[in-house]
């Protein structure tokens, strides 16, 4: 299976370009879908990252309390690469024997911080979402609602835009709307399928 790594910033539109991809029959593995797999009440992770963090970041029912937990590493680098040390080697594990298993032409592998992991060689090319700081910035505070703070510690954590694009074999522009980007998915998706051999055929031709 050709492998995609599908990669942007927060606030850039990632979730809805694989949403696109998985209605068109691509199978999506998502990091972040397993890191919260990883991390339900009982799991070696969750275990790990109380002994790291405190029982603060645990709710009273036994879950993660994602809330204090993106405060607390957003605010301190260290703390950031203990979470990290955490949760990546078992996410990159779960990701590779999903992927093994998948008989599809190309798959995408959903990878936030690909860049800032060095995982290019866990793929076979990199699908960058791209669009400006600022309007990342407006797509998080009207979604999430969080403090501006929170916002910038966050975007200082991750690759520049400059980094992510130097790092792009392709580029999805998420500055227009939902049929602009349907229209690049689509684009991708079709060429993805030539690169896997698997070209589909022209239903214009004669």
């Amino acid at each position: 299976m050709l492998k995609i790594g599908l990669t942007g910033g927060i606030g850039s539109g990632k979730s809805t370009v694989a949403q696109l991809f998985e209605r068109l029959g691509v199978p999506v593995i998502d990091a972040d879908r397993i890191a919260r797999e990883l991390v339900e009440p009982g799991r070696p992770a969750l275990k790990a990252i109380q002994a790291a963090f405190g029982s603060e970041v645990i709710t009273p029912d036994g879950r993660l309390d994602r809330a204090k937990l993106r405060a607390n590493v957003f605010a301190d680098a260290s703390a950031r690469k203990t979470l990290e040390a955490i949760l990546h080697p078992p996410i990159f594990a779960e990701m590779e024997r999903r992927s093994r298993r998948c008989a599809a032409p190309y798959g995408l592998l959903v990878i936030p911080l690909l860049i800032e992991t060095k995982a290019q060689d866990r793929v076979d090319r990199v699908l960058v979402v791209d669009c400006p700081e600022a309007l990342q910035i407006e797509r998080i505070r009207r979604r999430d609602r969080l403090p501006e703070e929170l916002i910038l510690n966050i975007l200082a954590s991750q690759a520049s835009r400059a980094e992510r694009l130097e790092a792009a074999d392709e580029v999805i522009c998420n500055t227009g709307n939902l049929r602009d980007l349907e229209r690049q998915v689509e684009e991708l998706h079709r060429f993805y399928l030539r690169l896997s051999g698997h070209a589909q055929p022209d239903p214009t031709a004669p």
